[in-house]
């Protein structure tokens, strides 16, 4: 397969895939990009070479680079974050500690927590962009979860969702160490 058989396909392949993921229709994505839908149909079927200035005009509206848009990596990117990458970014003298322990753009940020909260401990969170949810399973002990100024109990064992674009509170009432892991999305600036 020549190079520009092979841009020609990535390019097919990536405008179809972040059209999908952003949710555009071809008529959305046309009117954004200034590009005729007819012309996104060629594109995205692989039956045309369009000038670099429609790539960034699609890119543009995507919101995303051409780099990413001529991608021509056929398998899915993985990366492994090994335990001396994980970042602590919140701790206390007790014990307590947030840990980041990966991310990827989903199309927003996607992040997955590893958190430890011992008795008597708390953390606040300012309100996350609208949009903004958090998903969280407690592996150990009780969390005390505040949102809005009301608690939610949530067990061992247990799991718990919620909009996070209001003021939460992570707590431990308990007497035992309380820890989950905790996945936050949030939505894509656009």
């Amino acid at each position: 397969m020549s190079d520009l058989d092979l841009l020609t396909q990535s390019l097919a392949r990536n405008v179809k895939r972040w059209r999908t993921e952003r949710g555009f229709t071809l008529d959305t994505l046309a009117a954004r990009a200034g590009v005729s839908r007819g012309m996104l149909i060629q594109i995205e079927q692989a039956r045309t070479n369009p000038s670099l200035g429609t790539v960034v005009k699609i890119g543009d509206a995507l919101g995303i680079s051409i780099t990413t848009l001529l991608d021509y990596e056929q398998g899915p990117k993985v990366r492994v974050v090994p335990p001396d990458q994980v970042v602590r970014l919140w701790h206390t003298d007790a014990g307590s500690f947030s840990r980041l322990l990966a991310g990827a753009e989903a199309p927003g940020p996607l992040e997955m927590w590893d958190w430890r909260l011992m008795p008597g401990e708390s953390s606040s969170s300012d309100p996350h962009p609208v949009g903004t949810v958090e998903i969280a399973h407690v592996s150990a002990g009780e969390l005390t979860l505040t949102v809005e100024g009301t608690d939610y109990r949530v067990p061992a064992g247990s799991s718990v969702t919620f909009e996070a674009g209001a003021a939460h509170t992570y707590a431990n009432e308990g007497d035992v160490p309380m820890e989950m892991v905790l996945a936050v999305s949030v939505p894509s600036v656009q």
